[in-house]
């Protein structure tokens, strides 16, 4: 791990996953592989995915993920349940079928403001260890924003920090909440950073912490990131404040390339970082432990979205469809993901057809529909 990929690996990584980076001279072009996928025989047997379509516009995103994935007679099939945000706990059964299946794909779940309601979100992560979030922020052809050349990737530590959700009422009117940050935590988070820095031959990684404050707590997170660090001298590692992080993302996003945080400050910057590269109902994401993955829009803002949006039909699909191109990757489908993918970023290049929070006016079957006719 001591030397950095040359510059033809970097085109193969990127081209056999479909995508290529904005920063690149072929960033506005359209993805081609040049190297095949050579399958192991079995590779291609149907996978069955867990689908949570979840509270709002849920159901009408994987509505759309669904008909896109049977109009590529793309080798996945579903296995639906009912979940939504006011339940107090994730079905066992739930649960049962995401350990089964390894996989999910889910809509948003509304999480209750105050009243002592937990996350559900949070409950799948910590259930299923699912400990690393990755947020993918970049810019799409034909998406007018105000900064090219973004490629950003957070990846948050997802099962610890300000989310550990140890509270508690001291006495009337003063509340005690804990902040728990582990070295163990800390460690396989900078890990799966460094790793895909790797893998993916990206050239920098930035830790985001608030140490000169939390001397201790992100402390520890920082001082864990700079030892893996040590096991990957050819790739650059830095770090910054979370506060001038964000204030450098809205002036100059285009010098932030992979970005590893704790949990709250990921969600923060995943969120900041969408909406600059183009809006959070765009952005793919996912989470991933050790032996689970479950898909869904990568920056949490919007993804319930409201009931007018719900009610017109007009919720943006493209966040969900490009976390199934993720998801379609992560199963050894590559060929499908490309397909997707490619037909995704047409139809944003042609502009036809947009939802509202993208200055149009179409409605979500229109966007499916066009997807669907880009297909190759």
């Amino acid at each position: 791990m001591a030397r950095r990929t040359p510059s033809l690996l970097r085109h193969l990584f990127r081209d056999a996953a479909g995508i290529v980076s904005p920063r690149s001279p072929r960033g506005r072009a359209e993805a081609r592989r040049f190297v095949t996928y050579m399958p192991r025989p079995g590779d291609g047997a149907p996978r069955r995915v867990t689908l949570i379509p979840g509270d709002g516009i849920g159901p009408l995103v994987t509505g759309a993920v669904q008909q896109v994935m049977e109009a590529m007679h793309a080798p996945v099939y579903f296995e639906a349940y009912e979940v939504h945000g006011d339940m107090t706990t994730v079905p066992a059964e739930v649960i049962e079928s995401i350990r089964r299946n390894k996989v999910c794909l889910k809509g948003g779940l509304r999480t209750p403001v105050g009243g002592g309601v937990s996350s559900l979100n949070v409950q799948l992560r910590k259930e299923l260890d699912l400990y690393a979030s990755l947020v993918h922020c970049f810019n799409l052809q034909g998406l007018p924003t105000r900064h090219e050349r973004v490629d950003i990737v957070v990846i948050r530590e997802n099962t610890e920090g300000e989310y550990s959700g140890l509270e508690h009422e001291v006495v009337p009117g003063v509340v005690e909440s804990l902040k728990v940050i582990t070295k163990f935590c800390s460690e396989r988070i900078a890990k799966y950073a460094f790793e895909y820095a790797y893998l993916n031959n990206r050239k920098t990684v930035t830790a985001v912490h608030k140490a000169n404050i939390m001397k201790l707590a992100d402390g520890l997170f920082l001082e864990s990131c700079r030892e893996v660090a040590k096991k990957y001298p050819g790739i650059k590692y830095n770090e910054i404040i979370v506060d001038n992080c964000c204030m450098q993302l809205v002036s100059k996003p285009e010098q932030f390339d992979v970005m590893v945080t704790p949990n709250l400050y990921g969600n923060l910057v995943a969120n900041t970082a969408a909406g600059i590269a183009g809006g959070t109902g765009v952005m793919p994401g996912g989470n991933v432990g050790q032996d689970h993955a479950v898909f869904e829009q990568g920056a949490s803002a919007g993804n319930v979205g409201n009931e007018k949006i719900v009610e017109q039909k007009k919720a943006n699909p493209v966040a969900l469809l490009l976390s199934s191109a993720m998801m379609l990757r992560h199963l050894q489908f590559p060929s499908f993901a490309d397909r997707l993918e490619t037909a995704v970023r047409r139809v944003i290049a042609e502009g036809k057809y947009r939802t509202k929070d993208l200055g149009g006016s179409s409605t979500t079957q229109e966007v499916v529909d066009a997807v669907i006719a880009k297909l190759d």
